[in-house]
Order: C-alpha cells, then structure tokens, then sequence
C-alpha cells in the first residue's frame, strides 16, 4: 500500500514542478521585455560643453534672467537727519510758535562770505529735517513775485535787493564745515539772533564719498561731467 502511494504521488508533483517553471518563464518574458523598450525609448543626452575658446569669443549661450539691484548708498539727508536728532534731544526755547531761517554751512578755515555746493545742501536737508520735527521754517530767499525768464520761472533769490528786508524769524539754524580725513565734520547749532545764545547744538560726520557725489549728478552714459565754472 505504501508503495502504492509513493507510485501516484510522484507524477503529480513532477507536473505541478513544470506547471511552475511555466508560469515563472510566462511573468518573467513581459517583464524583459518591457525593460528592453524603456531602455530603447530613452533619449541620447549630449555630453556638456566644455569649450573655453566658446565662451571668450561670446558665443556661449547666455540665460536671461534679472540682476540684483545693488544697494542704494546713502546721501546727505541720511546724516543731516541724524544730526538733526540729536539736536532736537538738547534744544530750547524753539517751538511751533518760534520760527527760525537756515542759513548755509560753511567751511571753518575759509572766508565765512564764501559757500559751497556741499554747505548750501546741508542747509537744504536741515530745512526739511526741521519741517518733519513741526518746527515752522522761513525760507527767507522767497521773493514776493514770480520772475519769468525765457529760461524758467523762479521764485527764489540770492539777490538781496530782490528780497524782504523784514523777516518773521528770531532764531537761526547755521554751521561750519571742516574738511576731516575720510570725510567732513559738521557742527550745526541754533541761536536767537537778538540774544546769540545758543539754543541748540549738535555734531556729524559725512564721509568723503558721500560729499563728492554732489559733483557726479551730470553723467552721460556713466561718464561724469562737471560745469566749468565762469
């Protein structure tokens, strides 16, 4: 009897072992197959260039895109506002009920008659400076017409012939200039012209490259220019 069973048993698991190998073969083939195609489907990637003599001559291909935008360098009325804060911390007597005049800021070893480009900026970003503050502010070079030119039309004044000889202001907001290495010291203050007391006092310092670039506001095609004077 047992020998009989092993007799039947042993076709059996010999067809069951093809029926297997069958299968495996039958899954296996799609699958090679399907490798192949992909492979055979993929696009040929060139090698990058590397040629140094193509990109001196120019003729690389070049992507477009934007610049960063350098950092815009700060000006005059970047310092003037500073020093205008630390005069306001120490002044007096001065309020929206005391208006004062700016005159221009000139330079401490030179004739106190002579300005300059540079001082009579000062002069200029300080008006503003007392403007923001609610300090009321009297430009004193307003004439009392407009003066039309075939040039322009104007307003304003260096003329004092031109000009109001009575003027509402009791104090004065003025400076000097001293040429320092690396750049100008300032030295602002307010005094009340009847009295020539000081009522308010404060010190700065603009660097050299930010005085000279007054003188570049004229390019052309970055090249400066400068007026020649008359």
């Amino acid at each position: 009897m047992k020998n009989l069973l092993i007799t039947l048993c042993l076709p059996l698991g010999f067809g069951c072992s093809q029926i297997l190998g069958t299968m495996n073969t039958d899954t296996a083939t799609p699958q090679s197959e399907q490798s192949n195609q992909l492979v055979s489907n993929q696009r040929d990637v060139a090698a990058p260039v590397s040629d140094d003599n193509l990109f001196q001559s120019g003729m690389a291909p070049q992507d477009n895109y934007t610049k960063a935008t350098p950092p815009m360098r700060k000006n005059i009325n970047h310092y003037v506002r500073g020093i205008m804060q630390d005069m306001v911390e120490n002044l007096q007597y001065v309020s929206e009920q005391t208006p004062l005049a700016v005159s221009s800021f000139i330079f401490l070893d030179e004739d106190y008659n002579d300005g300059s480009l540079l001082g009579n900026q000062i002069a200029e970003s300080f008006m503003h400076e007392l403007h923001s503050f609610g300090v009321p502010v009297i430009d004193f070079k307003t004439t009392d017409y407009m003066r039309v030119t075939s040039t322009g039309d104007f307003v304003f004044s260096r003329d004092y012939l031109e000009l109001n000889q009575d003027q509402n202001f009791k104090y004065v907001l003025a400076g000097t200039l001293v040429n320092h290495q690396g750049g100008v010291l300032v030295n602002a203050r307010i005094v009340g012209l009847e009295s020539k007391a000081v009522v308010g006092s404060a010190q700065g310092f603009i660097p050299q490259s930010v005085a000279d670039a007054l003188n570049s506001s004229y390019r052309t095609d970055g090249i400066m220019l400068k007026q020649v004077s008359k």
